[in-house]
């Protein structure tokens, strides 16, 4: 019987920002590194050891790790450096599909060489040009190569046979599905379900009782390594998103709305650059004791209009402002799902545009004190310097 090769990749690159930051300043090299002061946005490998995480406040992590040297992001430099990176994998493979900035996968079956060396030489290549370490995984579906990489972390190489794949997932913790969260974990715990094997065994049908439809079928396919899906290049992004990070300071009411105004100003920009529509807001949040929530509202009418966005973001935060009030806010963010092509649904008039821009210009008149700075804001242009900047 004849077994397919393992020949997709899933490459990423090791605590990508704290690595480019050991690159770039010899004297960080072995020492815990982390990312950002308010909020973690990465830690190298040296900070994770004392329990470092990314997310985590900047206090606690000083806590955990006094000797970490703690530097501010810069993201020139960290794009600059994903730019060389996929360079690389391009010139490896025509087919890839980038997940994030240090991330892709890539399909790597149509060249002569066998999938393993491709992936050593990957690394060598990555290392020896870019100066970064990074993790490849190499399996005969997208999950596998993925789950692979984890395993493999940091600066690792694993492939997963042929015909040993569910040997190699059985044991594995549950969390290692994709889909799988703290709350599901907790939830499958109940049952005496900690590992893949135990999702796989279970029927289909009672996994959809506990946990849903959707996650059900979902993790019952994964759990027994069913994932037909390809690399695909160039496929359209089916979401966009923008965050802020708040730090520990309380914000006023009129500051999250000012947040509030920038974030759907940047997304309502990217739709109407890349000629595409939203049908769902999400308003993402992260309490001050870092547990995460999200709200979000369906449209009846597929829009990139920056006021509409903006109005649904206001509703969403209005209903969160007593468990804000509460629990405080070290995050909040903003994501738009179900998009289109902008040609294949019909848009708002542009008079019906105006109208919604004069109702949103007086929304927040009084916060910004000049209506037509912020009719350039919600109209996606630039305000030019009078628009004021929130503090850090």
């Amino acid at each position: 019987m004849f077994v397919s090769a393992p020949t997709i990749l899933h490459a990423d690159l090791d605590a990508f920002y704290a690595s480019v930051e050991q690159r770039d300043d010899p004297a960080l090299r072995g020492r815990p590194v982390i990312v950002g002061g308010g909020v973690v946005l990465a830690a190298s490998y040296e900070a994770k050891a004392f329990g470092v995480r990314t997310a985590m406040s900047g206090g606690q992590a000083r806590r955990l790790c006094p000797r970490a040297v703690v530097v501010r992001p810069r993201m020139a430099a960290y794009s600059a450096a994903s730019r060389a990176v996929f360079a690389l994998f391009r010139a490896t493979t025509p087919l890839v599909e980038g997940l994030s900035i240090d991330e892709a996968f890539l399909d790597v079956g149509g060249l002569r060489a066998a999938p393993d060396a491709v992936a050593a030489r990957l690394r060598r290549e990555v290392a020896g040009e870019v100066g970064l370490p990074i993790t490849v995984g190499v399996a005969r579906t997208k999950f596998l190569a993925k789950v692979a990489s984890g395993v493999a972390k940091p600066d690792g190489l694993l492939v997963v046979p042929p015909g040993g794949e569910l040997e190699f997932l059985r044991p594995l913790p549950v969390r290692r599905l994709w889909g799988v969260g703290p709350a599901t974990a907790a939830k499958l715990a109940r049952y005496g379900i900690t590992t893949v094997g135990g999702v796989a065994d279970m029927p289909e049908a009672a996994l959809v009782a506990l946990l849903g439809p959707g996650a059900g079928r979902h993790l019952h396919a994964l759990a027994r390594d069913h994932d037909p899906r390809p690399v695909r290049t160039g496929a359209r992004r089916r979401s966009v998103g923008a965050q802020r990070a708040l730090g520990n300071r309380p914000r006023t009411p009129e500051e999250l709305d000012a947040i509030l105004v920038g974030l759907a100003d940047r997304l309502g920009g990217r739709l109407r650059k890349g000629r595409r529509v939203c049908r769902t807001v999400t308003l993402r949040l992260r309490y001050g004791d870092f547990a995460r929530a999200s709200r979000s509202r369906t449209l009846p009418q597929a829009t990139a209009e920056t006021p509409v966005i903006l109005d649904v973001l206001r509703g969403l935060l209005a209903a969160a402002l007593p468990v804000i009030e509460s629990r405080g806010l070290t995050l909040v963010g903003a994501s738009l799902a179900n998009l289109h092509d902008d040609r294949a649904v019909q848009l708002a008039l542009p008079f019906e545009r105006g109208r919604a821009v004069d109702a949103a210009v007086d929304g927040v008149r009084d916060r910004f004190g000049s209506a037509a700075i912020t009719r350039a804001v919600l109209l996606g242009r630039d305000p030019g310097p009078e628009m004021p900047m929130l503090p850090d």
